[in-house]
């Protein structure tokens, strides 16, 4: 009888031990600084593509923004509280537009950024729609409408590029080669 509970004991004591999460030096660390390096063309070449190839490229409300020149209700966009640190690059042909770094809280409910990765990434260009004057943010590479600007901003640039979240993408972690 004795035998048959040092026998169990043993048995239950290597199944415990088989069960045990591994050792914390067993389990690979992910690194946390690792990045995504990104690239921007050293000159933007246009993407023109028909408007049939944009609908089946891009989904219903990210055409409406980006095509159609629509908004996003504020608030509602999945970048305007996103406060990782990252890459914000266009939907629709992934040109790297503007960095985390120049991100800030305008309390418009859209991402609002004070300047973009580079001058040639977006193009602005004016905008006389529903009865107002405003300043179109475009991505340089495929025409894509991002938001609008305006002179509000915060120092450096006292410029706050209002964009829509459906017409940005955010790699976390990416930084860029600028060339």
């Amino acid at each position: 009888m004795k035998n048959n509970l040092i026998l169990i004991f043993l048995y239950a004591l290597s199944f415990s031990a088989s069960c045990q999460h591994p050792q914390k030096k067993d389990i690979k660390e992910i690194d946390k600084s690792a990045s995504t390096v990104l690239e921007i063309p050293s000159s933007i070449q246009l993407i023109t593509m028909s408007d049939q190839d944009w609908k089946n490229k891009l989904d219903e409300q990210t055409y409406y923004v980006m095509r159609e020149q629509g908004t996003e209700r504020a608030f509602t966009g999945k970048y305007w509280d996103n406060h990782q640190k990252g890459i914000y690059l266009c939907n629709a042909c992934q040109l790297p537009l503007f960095t985390s770094e120049t991100k800030f809280e305008s309390g418009t409910g859209w991402p609002s950024f004070y300047d973009p990765l580079r001058k040639d990434v977006v193009t602005v260009g004016a905008d006389n729609s529903h009865g107002m004057v405003r300043d179109e943010v475009v991505c340089s590479r495929c025409k894509g409408h991002l938001g609008h600007v305006f002179n509000d901003g915060p120092k450096p640039t006292g410029l706050r590029y209002c964009m829509n979240s459906d017409a940005l993408n955010f790699v976390a972690n990416g930084v860029v080669n600028k060339k």
